[in-house]
C-alpha cells in the first residue's frame, strides 16, 4: 500500500485540515526490520547521557516517512546520518519539516513499540534496585526454555473460517513459562476456541492489547492471576500448550505444542472487538528481545515458576 493511501486511511481530511470526525489511525502495517529496529534502540541507548536525545521511535518514523514504511530499502547509513542530526542540537521539527507523513508514522511507530526503551530499577532478592537505562520489555519466553519461531504472519488458517494468521508463533515445549512482554492490565484470560486457553494483557497506555494463545492444559495460567490484575513486564503469565481449535473447552486441539502472540493497536476503542482491529507484525520486535530475556525459578511445592529479578519501570 502507498505512502498516500496510508496517510489517508490514518486521517480524515478536508481541505488540508484534520477532522475531529473519525480522525484516529484505522490501519499499520509494520514492516521495520530486525537490523532498523536493534540499531534504533541501540543508538538511543548509547545516547542516553547526551544533552540531544536521540530517541529510537523517532529515527524510525523518520525513516519510515523516507522509505514509504518499506524497510527493504533501509540502510544503517541513513540511520547513523539522522542520528548525528539529532545529535547536533537539530530540533525534531527542523529535521521532519519537509517529510510529508511523519506525523503519521511517529504516531503509528509509538503505539507499536510504546514504552520498550527507557529508564527502570531491577534487583535480585534481598538486594538493592539498580537503576538503568535500556529495553524495558521481555521475551514472551522465560530464559533458559528453547524455543523456535517462524515469520508466519498472514499466514492462512482454515480451522472454522479462512483467515490470515494475525500473530506470531514460538514453537515451544508444553509447560515452557510464558512472560508478560510490557506492564498492564489484564483485560481477559480464559477459553476461545481458536486460541485455547488465552490471557490478553492492555498496556497501561491504552495502546497496545497482547494476546497470548494456546496455552497449557489443565493449569494454563500463573498461579492466581485473574482479569483485572495488574502484572509487570517479565512477570510469568502462564505456561505453552496446544490448547484451541475445539469448540469444547481444555481440548488439545492443536498438533505442536507453541505459543501465540498477538499485538493489537487500539487508536480508539470503537476499535476493540470490532471489524476494523489493527493486527501488526511483531516478529522483529521479538527477534530484538531474545537478548532480554525473564529468568524465572521453579517453586518445587507448587510446582509453578515465578520471576527471579524484580523489575520496575522509571517514568
Amino acid at each position: 500500500m502507498g505512502v498516500f493511501v496510508i496517510a489517508f486511511c490514518a486521517f480524515s481530511q478536508f481541505g488540508g485540515k484534520e477532522t475531529k470526525k473519525d480522525s484516529y489511525i484505522k490501519y499499520v502495517e509494520f514492516n521495520v526490520t530486525r537490523s532498523a529496529l536493534q540499531a534504533a534502540v541501540d543508538l538511543d541507548i548509547a545516547n542516553r547521557f547526551e544533552d540531544s536525545r536521540v530517541d529510537f521511535v523517532t529515527l524510525l518514523a523518520c525513516l519510515g516517512a523516507k522509505y514509504g514504511g518499506d524497510f527493504s530499502r533501509y540502510k544503517y547509513s541513513d540511520m547513523t546520518e539522522l542520528a548525528e542530526q539529532f545529535k547536533s542540537g537539530r530540533s525534531e521539527q527542523e529535521i521532519t519539516k519537509d517529510m510529508q507523513y511523519y506525523p503519521y508514522y511517529k504516531q503509528a511507530y509509538s503505539a507499536v513499540l510504546g514504552s520498550m526503551v527507557g529508564a527502570y530499577q531491577e534487583g535480585g532478592e534481598g538486594a538493592d534496585p539498580e537503576t538503568k537505562y535500556g529495553v524495558r520489555w521481555f521475551s514472551p519466553i522465560a530464559k533458559g526454555f528453547p524455543y523456535s519461531a517462524y515469520d508466519d504472519f498472514g499466514a492462512v488458517r482454515t480451522y472454522g473460517y479462512t483467515r490470515p494468521h494475525l500473530g506470531h508463533d514460538m514453537m515451544a515445549a508444553v509447560g515452557t513459562p510464558v512472560i508478560a512482554v510490557e506492564s498492564g492490565i489484564v483485560e481477559c484470560l480464559g477459553w476461545n476456541k481458536y486460541g485455547g486457553w488465552r490471557v490478553g494483557i492492555r498496556s497501561r497506555d491504552k495502546k497496545r492489547y497482547w494476546y497470548y494463545a494456546h496455552l497449557r492444559q489443565n493449569r494454563p495460567f500463573a498461579e492466581e492471576l485473574s482479569e483485572g490484575d495488574e502484572v509487570t513486564a517479565g512477570d510469568v503469565i502462564g505456561y505453552v500448550g496446544r490448547t484451541g481449535y475445539s469448540d469444547n473447552e481444555n481440548v488439545n486441539g492443536i498438533t505442536e505444542s507453541h505459543l501465540h502472540i498477538g499485538l493489537e493497536l487500539v487508536f480508539d476503542e470503537s476499535q476493540k472487538e470490532s471489524d476494523n482491529e489493527i493486527w501488526v507484525d511483531i516478529t522483529a520486535l521479538t527477534q530484538v528481545l531474545e537478548s532480554h530475556q525473564s529468568e524465572v525459578c521453579r517453586n518445587n511445592e507448587t510446582k509453578e515458576y515465578y520471576k527471579k529479578v524484580e523489575f520496575c519501570e522509571i517514568n
